[in-house]
């Protein structure tokens, strides 16, 4: 049993010794492209990373110039849309819609009438 267990150990040590001898010896460019370490391939592309599900931060003019979007479309609709009708005629990802929302009640360029979905939206 010992002899196995060095056995193991000695092939873990020299495995690991590889692989820095190679992220060593390996540029910079070579590291973050990933190409090398996945055995050649430099025609093949390499994969994006999955997102976290989070949205990228927003800075108040891009909040801003979103929240002219939604009033153009709200001003067209005389009785009002609902978030989710806003959302839809926009192409506005879902988590969008509460910040703008209520930037444009608080500026008072939007008025609101209903509670949770039933609230529709007016423009000012």
């Amino acid at each position: 049993m010992s002899t196995l267990r060095s056995q193991l150990d000695s092939l873990a040590h020299q495995f690991a010794s590889s692989v820095l001898e190679a992220i060593r010896s390996a540029s910079i460019e070579e590291l973050l492209d990933g190409r090398r370490l996945r055995g050649g391939g430099g025609d093949l592309p390499v994969p994006q990373r999955k997102h976290d599900g989070r949205l990228p931060r927003r800075s108040s003019d891009d909040i801003a110039r979103t929240l002219d979007r939604v009033l153009s479309v709200v001003k067209k609709s005389k009785e009002g849309m609902r978030a989710e009708e806003i959302r839809k005629a926009l192409g506005l990802d879902v988590r969008e819609m509460p910040r703008v929302l209520k930037e444009g009640l608080t500026k008072k360029k939007l008025r609101s009438r209903g509670q949770k979905r039933a609230t529709t939206y007016f423009a000012r």
